[in-house]
């Protein structure tokens, strides 16, 4: 860069403030973050849906939150909570650029788990660097050998950049930081490493700037009682984002229930104003959003707190329309896993877990639609879920169809010492893998994934895993997880019965179990449907005994208060001992989405119906999972199979 001194000429010192850019001559403490973006951000098509220059004006409502976040503004925290697609994280971007432009030092952004972090820096942090000129040349070059670039560290002249995941304890207790940017708070979970609270963890590296650190916290909400960011905007002032209608003119929060929609028709909705009732379309948005302003709930409970709440019905025209919003939410009415999802991301807030458990004694009223080990016809393919105890091993087998609709095939318990992996147990298990099961068309089904819990006698688990390939038979591991139903699998060793150990010999794939029974106690709520009619996920047993359907709804979910934080949070207790045929059908479902079930659409289906004869498929034909062959059932080793329910 040119050097200016006293005899630089008029036209040196001119090109001097044309090189250095508008921002940078504006003092820090007069400079916004919304103004910074305003002049410096591009948006590159790796990361946006809309690139090239950053506009404010876009997604007004962002403004404020930005501005809190600036140097001369006096709040500590700026929460947000929100839909998503409505900008959190690009605000979280433009105060990182800001910070490393005009005002830097120590900071540290937290993602939930080391995936998010490789993830995030390749499609944001790398791209939106490269991007901006003001910074690129301040952050050293990635892999550069000095160190002062890479996966974990971005370094820059009076400050770094760390990123850290909220899963390990070591990140977090590390260097002190003065500006901390927490992202997808929900997903953090609760204790790391028995080290305590992520978040807690990581804002104690703040504290020695006092008054002069900042904290971005930003999330989309997930389950009501454990919602991590409803808890923290809770302490906030709870701000609001207030539109005027454009027809009379009153200011009002933008409401699910003020939606409307003609007959049959939901992608026609349209916004009620709810004091003229004014009929207002999706494109009204961009005058709204222009002239919104927010309003404050109430008095922060901590000083120098401010917080924000937005759904996605704010989302600007050409992001999000409030037609899709409204066919989203109307192909969820009836799958309580969807709909858990269209809550947190449509409206931002948190979903009111239907933990409560169902009545058993209705569900054993309607059993016995069929005689057990037979499989129904609407049977499209068959899972299994395996819980291993000390002296046995239950499973369920269950058969899926269209929609998720499944009927329970059989339950069974095999008997035996489960440290013994050539006693009866484990070859009653054996026995039930390669065991046919013949659909109404004549075709021999087998098991086409078998999900077994490593939680007990973990080694036999892993040692008899390997005697099948994946997926036929998956290790799974259960995590209280509310945000998703398969983890990313993990590579475990084995130590074989010799002794020998075997490195990565075998994937683990964790399973958020909590997501699994909040969806299965919405599937048993359901009321028997009419006669020739179907409803997403409905159950159907034969002829089991009342103790499967007690120890079916064995848990409840409840909301309880941490005697240390005093804050709540939701959790899965058990009312009755033994709960084994609710583990085993969480497995089975659990081995469906290894299957992909959830993926599946009319094309899959009507492939597996074409497999099974049920669509003109000749006898010789067979398709992956599903044997076409003779009627006749395999020879059962019955001498290792005790009965079930």
């Amino acid at each position: 860069m040119l050097d200016i001194n006293a005899d630089s000429t008029d036209e040196e010192v001119k090109e001097w403030v044309y090189a250095i850019g508008r921002s940078s001559i504006v003092p820090p403490d007069e400079l916004s973050v919304s103004d910074w973006a305003d002049c410096n951000r591009v948006l590159t098509s790796k990361a946006s849906a809309e690139p090239g220059q950053w506009r404010t004006d876009r997604t007004p409502y962002l403004r404020d939150i930005m501005d809190a976040l600036s140097i001369n503004s006096p709040y500590e925290w700026i929460v947000f909570k929100k839909g998503a697609q409505i900008g959190g994280t690009e605000v979280g971007l433009n105060w990182l650029g800001y910070i490393i432009d005009r005002v830097p030092g120590p900071t540290m952004i937290v993602w939930p788990t080391d995936n998010d972090i490789k993830t995030n820096v390749a499609i944001r942090i790398d791209p939106f660097v490269d991007s901006t000129p003001c910074i690129k040349d301040k952050v050293g070059d990635a892999g550069s050998k000095d160190g002062a670039n890479n996966m974990f560290l971005k370094e820059f002249p009076g400050g770094f950049l760390s990123f850290s995941s909220a899963n390990s304890s070591a990140s977090l207790r590390s260097k002190p930081v003065r500006f901390l940017f927490i992202d997808e708070l929900d997903e953090y979970p609760w204790n790391v490493n028995g080290q305590g609270d992520p978040l807690g963890l990581a804002e104690v590296r703040t504290k020695s700037f006092g008054t002069r650190r900042k904290i971005f916290v930003n999330s989309t909400p997930t389950v009501q009682g454990a919602s991590r960011i409803e808890q923290v905007f809770a302490t906030t002032d709870m701000r609001r984002f207030y539109v005027p209608c454009p027809f009379c003119g009153v200011y009002q929060v933008l409401v699910w229930e003020q939606m409307r929609h003609e007959d049959g028709k939901p992608y026609s909705a349209w916004y009620e104003c709810i004091r003229c009732a004014g009929h207002i379309e999706d494109h009204h948005k961009l005058s709204m959003l222009a002239r919104g302003e927010w309003r404050p709930e109430k008095t922060s409970d901590t000083p120098r707190r401010i917080g924000f709440e937005l759904s996605g019905l704010y989302a600007p025209v050409g992001m999000s329309s409030w037609g899709e919003l409204s066919l989203a939410y109307h192909e969820a009415l009836h799958e309580p896993q969807k709909m858990r999802v269209w809550v947190n991301t449509a409206l931002g807030q948190s979903y009111a877990d239907k933990g409560e458990r169902p009545e058993w004694e209705k569900l054993y009223l309607r059993r016995g639609e069929y005689e057990t080990g037979t499989v129904p016809e609407g049977v499209l393919l068959i899972t299994a879920g395996i819980d291993v105890q000390k002296d046995r091993i239950e499973a369920e087998v269950v058969g899926w169809g269209r929609n998720k609709e499944s009927w329970s095939i059989n339950y069974y318990v095999f008997m035996g010492d489960t440290t013994n992996l050539q006693g009866e147990a484990w070859n009653g298990l054996r026995d039930l893998m390669s065991h046919g099961f013949v659909h109404p068309t004549g075709v021999v089904m087998q098991i086409q994934c078998a999900a077994i819990d490593c939680g007990y006698n973990t080694s036999f688990v892993y040692q008899w895993a390997r005697e099948y390939e994946s997926p036929r038979v998956s290790v799974i591991k259960g995590e209280d997880s509310r945000t998703h139903v398969l983890g990313s699998p993990g590579h475990v060793d084995i130590v074989t019965s010799s002794g020998k150990r075997l490195r990565r010999a075998l994937k683990r794939i964790p399973v958020g179990v909590s997501v699994l029974k909040q969806e299965l106690y919405g599937w048993l709520r359901h009321e028997k449907p009419e006669a020739g009619a179907t409803l997403p996920g409905y159950c159907h047993w034969p002829d089991y005994n009342e103790e499967y359907f007690k120890q079916l709804t064995a848990e409840q979910f409840v909301t309880i208060e941490s005697r240390t934080t005093h804050k709540e949070r939701g959790e899965w207790r058990k009312i009755r001992e033994r709960n084994e045929a609710l583990d085993c059908r969480i497995y089975a479902r659990a081995a469906a989405a290894i299957l992909r079930i959830d993926m599946f659409r009319g094309p899959e289906w009507d492939r597996l119906e074409l497999s099974l004869g049920s669509r003109s498929l000749q006898p010789t034909e067979t398709s992956s999972g599903v044997q076409a062959g003779p009627v006749a059932r395999p020879e059962r080793r019955r001498r290792y199979r005790s009965k079930g329910f």
